[in-house]
């Protein structure tokens, strides 16, 4: 799997996530402490991001970071 396409499959996770606690991109960014707009390229898999922010991601929806 490629770089592009695991950004995109993480991205697709928090999606998925996110829509599951009826929640939107801006109220997630917010928990996180991201701007919504970065919060989205994120999610979209646009970009690589670094791992202080997945966790802060994710502590935000309550899922769990795994990494390897």
């Amino acid at each position: 799997m490629d770089s592009s396409t695991n950004k995109k499959a993480l991205g697709d996770k928090f999606r998925i996530a996110r829509e599951e606690q009826n929640l939107t991109q801006a109220q997630v960014a917010k928990k996180a402490g991201l701007s919504t707009n970065y919060y989205a390229v994120i999610e979209r898999g646009e970009v690589k991001t670094s791992v202080k922010y997945l966790e802060q991601i994710c502590k935000a929806l309550g899922i769990k970071l795994v990494l390897g």
